[in-house]
């Protein structure tokens, strides 16, 4: 006789999340390690009633954050330190608080971080329509606002019976535990299915392992792979988020000392060596290092290695100008392995590495050349050098002081082992060239995505992934003031970060980019209107970051000096909380050029010089794109 037990669909989402475990390499550990929530009349009797029965007698924390949107990023940022090995589960109501979680989800799955979202939907038995916040379609009557989660989702489902949960779950946890599909997993739970009841099988609620792959090479692939490497005289190897993920560091770095392949990183991929590893060659791409890019220019092998190859990372397909130039593709994703027609092996990092390193040394590789190596040296003490000086205060005037500037003060304050978290605007691609990490961990960008207000609760996530970490978040006004309400949730659950806020009054990252096309400066900045009707080009709006931050809890420090910042970073490690240290910073005072390139198309016809001259330059440079490796 089968043996069942009674619970709601809310009830049986709780004990299931509870039970489900993920195992690699041997070790185990739970999947689910808590719940997000914002609850409203959507699911505050359904799902909620299970959580407030069930979650404590499962031992599953649950979360109150002050954003849906926000939570999803930091639980993007908690799977995304842990290796793609835990995440958490969100919930929200119906209507504004699930379509609130969107982008987050868009971010997760761009990035192929596992999140578990659970919105809210109108009833399944259609007897109250419309009920509050329920969408009306005139042609589809089963169409909701849940259903925009569909095209940034890795999986979605609509549950409209609470027995469909006995299908759906185990094929969600077979999508977020799989490497090569994960990503955001979406089932959407209508309001009165949450509450309603059925006898589900006890077996149901077992304690479930889920295995997480580590694809083996085809030994036909290595093979072919080693006799390029073998056949080449400047091999480059470009190491992304898949390294860092799949734990392949050592394989990584026993692998290029052993055959003075040099390494280029991603963004998702920097950190996977030592900063100061002599074969660490620095970023590649269109925010890269001039070593790595000048390697990049005459690579002959290029092994791209966990990246997904985006037009960061390609220079927009311009990078690579060898005419003879040829990819190897080590990924589990299918469709990345096969990016730049390369070689597709079909593999994890860790597992991959060893492989092609004695299939190598079977048909005798002895390495690069000692000539290749040594450009590599020169080219990297060369970058070096370039990144100290970038680094350097040039103007210690009050509020003159560089960003390039301040990310130097708060490295060497912090060290390379503390993890920074950013992801939008100009300071991604300067933390990318400047930040010095020595832990594969210390360096978080969600950069996939580029998601304004998802460095806060970014911060959030990897402090409570790792709590012993010293995590510091870099962000810009302008991203501040779009997500810094997890700050109250910061000093609500105790959770200690920094928090260094450059105010430069606006998008100045844009700002550049839009002189960089031949635009005048136009909406970018935070200024009050010049007059009536006119254009927003007044003086600076003013706004004290300070009493904002404070007013939530934070401590908060204006430094406005290197000394000041210093004093201002000693004191946030020694808090007892989290920290806000805000830093007035020229906006003037930009990054240098290094001669990269990024696609961003002029306007192709304007009666303005400057635009006409940009759009010239623009088409030659295109000249340089090799779209037929696509």
């Amino acid at each position: 006789m089968n043996r069942t037990v009674r619970l709601t669909a809310g009830q049986t989402l709780t004990r299931f999340l509870a039970r489900q475990f993920v195992e690699r390499d041997g070790r185990q550990s739970r999947f689910i390690e808590g719940i997000w929530g914002i609850f409203g009349h959507g699911n505050v009797a359904g799902f909620g009633q299970g959580i407030a029965e069930l979650a404590r007698e499962e031992g599953l924390p649950f979360y109150r954050p002050q954003n849906e949107q926000g939570m999803v990023h930091l639980a993007a940022a908690f799977a995304k330190h842990r290796n793609r090995l835990a995440t958490f589960a969100c919930t929200t109501s119906i209507g504004p608080g699930a379509t609130n979680m969107i982008t987050g989800a868009a971010a997760a799955s761009v990035n192929r971080i596992p999140v578990l979202l659970l919105p809210s939907d109108y009833f399944a038995n259609r007897i109250p329509d419309p009920v509050l916040q329920q969408l009306e379609h005139p042609l589809e009557r089963d169409v909701s606002v849940s259903d925009a989660f569909r095209p940034v989702s890795k999986f979605f489902d609509r549950i409209t019976r609470p027995e469909q949960l006995l299908a759906s779950l185990p094929e969600a946890f077979r999508i977020l535990t799989d490497p090569a599909e994960t990503g955001a997993v979406t089932i959407s739970l209508p309001e009165d299915v949450q509450a309603e009841a059925y006898d589900y099988p006890v077996e149901f609620f077992e304690r479930r392992i889920w295995h997480v792959r580590r694809p083996l090479p085809e030994p036909e692939l290595i093979r072919k792979a080693a006799e390029l490497i073998a056949g080449s005289s400047k091999p480059l190897i470009v190491s992304g988020g898949g390294t860092i993920y799949a734990g392949a560091t050592e394989e990584l770095r026993a692998f290029v000392e052993e055959f003075g392949i040099p390494i280029s990183e991603t963004q998702a991929g920097k950190g996977v060596l030592n900063w100061n590893h002599p074969l660490n060659a620095g970023p590649v791409g269109s925010n890269g290092s001039t070593s790595a890019n000048r390697l990049a220019v005459d690579a002959d092998v290029v092994i791209a290695l966990g990246t997904r190859l985006s037009d960061f990372t390609t220079a927009s397909k311009s990078a690579y100008q060898n005419p003879s130039v040829r990819f190897i593709g080590i990924n589990v994703v299918p469709m990345d392995a096969n990016k730049l027609a390369a070689l597709p092996v079909v593999a994890d990092a860790k597992r991959a590495l060893p492989a092609l390193a004695q299939a190598l040394r079977e048909i005798g590789y002895g390495g690069t050349p000692q000539e290749y190596r040594s450009q590599v040296q020169s080219l990297k003490a060369e970058w070096d050098a370039k990144v100290t000086d970038i680094r350097t205060v040039k103007n210690d005037e009050p509020g003159k002081l560089s960003e390039t500037a301040v990310i130097g003060l708060v490295n060497e304050s912090f060290g390379g082992k503390a993890t920074v978290v950013c992801a939008a605007g100009g300071m991604p691609g300067e933390l990318l060239r400047l930040w010095r990490p020595e832990d594969p961990k210390a360096y978080h960008l969600e950069y996939g995505f580029s998601c304004m207000g998802y460095e806060i609760p970014g911060g959030l996530g990897v402090k409570l992934a790792e709590p012993a970490r010293e995590v510091v978040v870099m962000v810009g006004d302008g991203s501040y003031l779009m997500m810094n309400s997890e700050i109250v949730t910061a000093v609500a659950e105790g959770i200690r970060i920094t928090i260094v806020l450059v105010d430069n009054h606006g998008f100045q990252c844009i700002l550049g980019l839009q002189r960089a096309v031949g635009v005048a400066d136009f909406g970018n900045e935070l200024r009050f209107r010049a007059e009536k009707d006119g254009a927003p080009a007044g003086d600076y709006v003013p706004i004290d970051f300070k009493k904002h931050a404070e007013s939530m809890g934070a401590q908060a420090i204006f430094a406005a000096t290197s000394s000041e910042v210093k004093a201002a970073l000693e004191k946030a490690r020694k808090a007892d909380r989290i920290t806000v240290v805000v830093v007035p910073a020229d906006p003037e005072s930009r990054m240098p050029g290094m001669g990269t390139w990024w696609d961003v198309p002029v306007a192709e016809v304007s009666s303005v010089d400057q635009t006409r001259t940009t759009r010239a330059n623009y088409e030659e440079a295109t000249k340089k794109q090799r779209p037929v490796l696509a």
